[in-house]
């Protein structure tokens, strides 16, 4: 990606202030639907934004700038929230949970930011989920997808300030074994990142497809810590055990490393059914281009080319000429959690936490991604993903999904209460 055009008075323009480079071009279009203002509130509204910009994800953190200041601009044009300006200030979270907190405190105490969003590690959004109740500002993940952040944190703590946008493990877990169960084979293996994510959905794929289909078992499983490079002992760990489906939940620079060195093992020859819950971000499927085989299962958080609906589409048209580029799931996760804000403050009329908490408990929001509900109980947003089988098309330089299958949130995602029988998949 090439940031040589980027200047601070960029930003200023777009009403957002930044702490580090992001991607400007033409101006976007101006959407269709808008919510209308309630009457106008003490402006303007100011969010914390806070994402990786550093390190070997600093993409990531690229891609959520590019939704944010998007969002900004088309909000900003057609006059604000409630009729007042919005800022944005967007930091560098690291990975590390010591500098999401810091960034939090700064926002507040130091910016007056009257909401926060982004954070892409989990462990970043446990840490940061009893600190937003001493902060008192409401906190929209648009990321991390560890279940217990909404479970534990929000429903069973009682931590009111904190909702996710973006799917949580449920899809990377408990929808790839509804897919799973349909896949004429027995035996499974992994090689996924060795850290909470990676153990987390292995259990759920293991315990939901346990109760989905008989026979099944899993007889082989490589954990790679953060930051590996060299995959080639994973690969031949699996290679060895000679499992009929291969399921792995690495993501970024790391699934990319994984793919291209499986191929050069002849891996995707010897194991012909293969799940990748993370492969449909964007910085895989263009990372990959060609070198990522056809008809693996892949996933994400939201698919650019779903769902196939006027708004979608005009969304990834916009994000294309504004960027020249199509949008990441953090792209349309940062960007809808934008619109959230905005809805929520113009439903309650307010810009106070209280007010806004109720506002978002039960909203439905209308997004790229599709029709988003916030439940009420945990605060998780409920909206549908697709899965889908890779295929070559002349139309991008990159896999899309050829075949696509829905497993629908409600079926796939764990409910409320949380306990007792029916509470998780298959229901």
């Amino acid at each position: 990606m090439d940031n040589s055009k980027i200047t601070r008075r960029d930003f200023i323009k777009a009403g957002v202030v930044t702490t580090a480079a992001a991607f400007l071009g033409p101006v976007a279009m101006k959407p269709t639907g808008l919510w209308a203002a309630t009457p106008k509130i003490n402006g303007p509204v100011k969010v914390g934004y806070q994402a990786v910009l550093s390190g070997t994800l600093a993409g990531y953190g690229a891609f959520h700038n590019m939704g944010v200041i998007m969002a900004t601009e088309e909000i900003n044009a057609a006059g604000g929230i409630a009729g007042v300006k919005l800022e944005v200030d967007f930091r560098d979270s690291t990975l590390q949970a010591p500098e999401a907190i810091k960034n939090a405190r700064y926002f507040v105490d130091s910016w007056g930011a009257d909401f926060l969003a982004g954070i892409d590690s989990s462990g970043q959004a446990l840490a940061l989920a009893p600190v937003m109740t001493e902060l008192d500002r409401v906190l929209m993940v648009t990321h991390a997808a560890t279940e217990k952040l909404t479970e534990e944190q929000v429903f069973k703590n009682g931590i009111k300030q904190v909702f996710r946008i973006s799917t949580p493990t449920y899809q990377d877990g408990n929808a790839a074994a509804f897919i799973a169960k349909d896949i004429p084979i027995k035996t499974w293996a992994t090689i996924s990142p060795k850290y909470e994510y990676g153990y987390t959905c292995w259990t759920m794929l293991k315990e939901t497809l346990t109760k989905l289909k008989k026979d099944v078992s899993f007889i082989a499983e490589s954990w790679a810590p953060f930051g590996t490079t060299d995959f080639r002992a994973h690969i031949n760990t699996i290679l060895d055990a000679k499992p009929e489906g291969f399921y792995s939940t690495e993501w970024a620079g790391e699934l990319i490393s994984l793919v291209k060195q499986a191929n050069q093992a002849g891996f995707f020859t010897k194991i012909k059914h293969i799940m990748l819950p993370v492969g449909a971000a964007m910085d895989v499927l263009e990372g990959l281009g060609p070198e990522l085989p056809d008809n693996v299962w892949i996933s994400g958080r939201y698919y650019f080319l779903y769902p196939n609906d006027k708004r979608n589409h005009a969304f990834v048209a916009r994000f294309k000429k504004r960027w020249d580029h199509y949008p990441a799931y953090v792209s349309e996760t940062g960007y809808s959690a934008l619109y959230a804000f905005k809805k929520a403050v113009e439903e309650s009329g307010s810009k106070e936490t209280k007010k806004v908490i109720q506002t978002l408990e039960g909203m439905t929001l209308d997004s790229p991604a599709g029709k988003r509900v916030f439940r009420k109980e945990d605060h998780q947003a409920i909206y549908d993903v697709p899965w889908g089988l890779t295929k070559s098309d002349p139309k991008y330089p990159f896999k899309i999904m050829g075949k696509m299958i829905v497993i629908p949130a409600k079926e796939c995602f764990n409910r409320p209460p949380f306990e007792g029988p029916g509470t998780k998949p298959p229901f």
